[in-house]
């Protein structure tokens, strides 16, 4: 029975390490997208656009030890909770690979044309997510509360820079309709990033789940009250 708990023990422990592996991945392709964008490097886009398969693998390759260990082992409990949000945490990180697909081909069309302004508060939103992303998994294997409160407190931030750049943008686009095409592909870069933040935010919270057995979705400022 000692066996077995251990070999159930570090099938987990090899799940989070694969799920770090992944989340690298995802942040690496986000980061990339953003600066193929910034330096207008439309070879380092291209390479983003062209290197999704790593991560779909990954996707089906930790959903299958996921459904193995719920199978196999039947766990209960906090283990239970384990999985069942590494499953969840999976679908996020893959979803973030798409966004960074999405962001990547936004900046191949904006290369297209001169660049509208100096890009500041886009850079400035990459480093967030990224840094949410990378903190909402570390507090994942650290099982670290406060770590996973801390990226949702940023998620105000992240989402502050894209009301900001999308008012900017808008007086820009008034000012002069030939910047309408790549402005509107700066603002959807912006939203892709705000999205990523929210996967950050899911796993964040999926995490303080897992620890405390507490579902905190829908229950920020912007959440309804009970009546």
């Amino acid at each position: 029975m000692e066996r077995v708990f251990r070999h159930f023990q570090d099938e987990l422990d090899s799940l989070k390490q694969r799920l770090l592996t992944m989340g690298g991945l995802s942040e690496e392709r986000v980061r990339e997208s953003v600066r193929g964008l910034m330096d207008r490097d439309g070879s380092a886009l291209d390479a983003v656009l062209a290197g999704d398969q790593p991560i779909n693998d990954l996707h089906i390759e930790l959903d299958d030890r996921c459904f193995k260990l719920l199978a196999l082992h039947q766990p209960m409990a906090a283990d239970l909770r384990v999985i069942v949000a590494a499953v969840k945490i999976n679908t996020d990180l893959e979803r973030v690979g798409d966004l960074a697909i999405n962001i990547a081909e936004a900046g191949k069309r904006y290369l297209r044309h001169a660049p509208v302004k100096p890009l500041i508060d886009i850079p400035r939103m990459g480093e967030l997510a990224q840094s949410m992303l990378r903190d909402a998994l570390d507090a994942f294997v650290r099982r670290d509360t406060a770590l996973a409160e801390a990226v949702l407190a940023a998620d105000d931030t992240l989402d502050a820079l894209k009301t900001q750049i999308f008012r900017e943008l808008l007086t820009y686009m008034l000012e002069n309709p030939a910047t309408i095409e790549p402005a509107l592909d700066l603002i959807l870069i912006s939203r892709h990033l705000e999205r990523i933040g929210d996967h950050a935010t899911n796993v964040a919270e999926d995490v303080i789940f897992i620890l405390s057995a507490k579902d905190v979705r829908h229950t920020g400022p912007g959440a309804p009250k009970a009546e």
